[in-house]
């Protein structure tokens, strides 16, 4: 027996197709093979056909079941993991209304904004865990006040992974996790966001009927199996947002835990046992994907613009032709903890939001022409991403998050030991590189609601860690170079 999984990107589509019973991956792909288009039509816009996602998905899908070889009828569970924040528009006939406005869309800022200062920021704090800021009911109200023929013709909206579950099942529903996601959420009163809704003009109707997100959501129609090539009746049991879920694929479910990414933007994602918030919407906290009311159980997420896109932009134009990032990470090895006093800020991919939405650029400080080479500039670049992270983790902190391990996936920068070793000394916390991805997270998490596991951690038993990082007798060094590198942020924040 085989348990399935997708995660829907904004990128690409990956599956992944699981033996139920050894946890191992058989087989696991991505489609397209090239970036699926983004449509920027002014500045600031992004947006996605949703048919585009479903259409790569049957491609995929079908792809992996043949070149697998195996039955259909052996996979016995679907779970989707999806990009955050978008907003997809269904008319009563269940046709899509316009293209989904997709997570890195910035149209809605000043509506969130309004909304966040007419309710109060002490009640949007207390119910709804943030601002509404440029979250998914930001979105909705932008098309209410300017597309209001696409408006009125709306019969339910749905997050991306909603859609793709409906596409599946014929089924329309969404989850508590996604509407705190799309602050649609009232976490005080345990229901949806009656205020929210009532200030923006939102009949209550239009959100989904709410389902749990370990369970049965609907079962593969007939239609779409003709599509898909999946046996018709086959249950989706799980659906998640990108980040809760790479939480739950690296087994980050309890408090003090948190889980991380490193690719061109970086992401920590820890959580807590308690309803908390940030006054100063640096972090945003949405329901994890074990959450409720009687347990609650909140994922806090720090999103750092830049991180891997300052290294990648090392190795093009710093290094040159030829110089591979194992070159790189050897040549910054080379030099002492620190980078003999180099400090390199990261933040050249936009406003930074844990920085207060500040747009700092990247800042190379104290560089000396005497006594600093390539290596220093590579170790400087690394350890300045490395101190982001840290920076943010120090917000987690003053929120009740004291991290005890930090799980990560084996790819981007936690290959690099010099970026790892400099997290896990500062921290003071364990890093734990795992063998996995978010499509095996969900196809794990779809074989748990269908009772092949007892509990997710037994179905999550197979993961692999292949290195940890721990803090060493240098732990002194790497907290000196990081007060060196904070003194630096502190002067251009002044």
């Amino acid at each position: 027996m085989y348990l399935l999984g997708y995660d829907i990107g904004s990128s690409s589509i990956k599956a992944a197709i699981v033996e139920a019973a050894t946890r191992k991956v058989v087989l696991s792909e991505s489609f397209p093979e090239t970036e699926m288009e983004i449509v920027s039509a002014q500045p600031g816009w992004a947006e996605q056909s949703p048919d585009v996602w479903w259409e790569n998905l049957c491609v995929l899908t079908r792809r992996l079941l043949q070149k697998s070889g195996i039955d259909n009828g052996d996979i016995k569970s679907i779970g989707i993991a999806y990009q955050m924040h978008g907003l997809v528009l269904l008319d009563k006939d269940g046709q899509v209304l316009r293209p989904a406005i997709i997570w890195c869309d910035s149209r809605a800022v000043a509506i969130g904004n309004q909304a966040f200062s007419a309710l109060g920021q002490d009640y949007c704090q207390e119910h709804y865990l943030n601002s509404p800021g440029n979250f998914t009911a930001s979105k909705l109200k932008w098309v209410k006040d300017n597309e209001p023929d696409i408006y009125r013709r709306i019969h339910k909206i749905m997050l991306p992974g909603d859609y793709i579950a409906y596409r599946l099942t014929g089924e329309i529903g969404t989850t508590v996790t996604g509407l705190s996601e799309g602050i649609f959420w009232d976490f005080k009163h345990n229901e949806p966001a009656t205020a929210l809704l009532d200030h923006f003009g939102f009949d209550k109707s239009i959100l989904p009927k709410v389902l749990d997100v370990f369970g049965e959501q609907g079962r593969v129609s007939s239609a779409a199996a003709i599509a898909t090539g999946l046996k018709t009746g086959t249950p989706v049991a799980y659906r998640a947002g990108d980040q809760p879920n790479n939480a739950l694929s690296l087994n980050v479910l309890a408090p003090g835990e948190v889980a991380a990414t490193g690719g061109t933007s970086g992401v920590v994602y820890g959580v807590v046992d308690g309803l908390v918030s940030d006054p100063q919407n640096r972090v945003n906290s949405f329901a994890h994907v074990n959450h409720s009311a009687a347990a609650p159980r909140i994922g806090v997420l720090l999103c750092i613009n830049g991180a891997g896109i300052q290294y990648s932009w090392m190795r093009r134009h710093i290094a040159g032709d030829g110089v591979s990032y194992n070159d790189m990470e050897q040549l910054a090895a080379s030099v002492p903890i620190g980078s003999a006093g180099l400090c390199m800020l990261p933040f050249g991919n936009g406003a930074e939001r844990m920085l207060g939405n500040r747009e700092l650029g990247a800042q190379l400080c104290n560089l000396q022409h005497n006594l600093h080479s390539k290596a220093h500039l590579y170790r400087a670049a690394l350890e300045g991403i490395a101190f982001s992270f840290v920076y943010g983790m120090e917000i987690l902190k003053g929120m009740g998050l004291n991290a005890n391990v930090m799980r990560v996936g084996n790819d981007n920068l936690f290959q690099s030991a010099v970026f790892a070793h400099t997290i896990a000394n500062t921290v003071g916390c364990n890093i734990e590189v795992l063998k996995t991805n978010g499509a095996t997270g969900a196809a794990i998490a779809g074989g748990f609601s269908m009772g092949f596991y007892s509990t997710l951690e037994e179905g999550l038993q197979g993961l692999t860690v292949e290195q940890t990082f721990s803090p060493s007798e240098s732990r002194e060094q790497y907290l000196s170079a990081y007060r060196q590198w904070l003194a630096c942020l502190e002067k251009i924040l002044t």
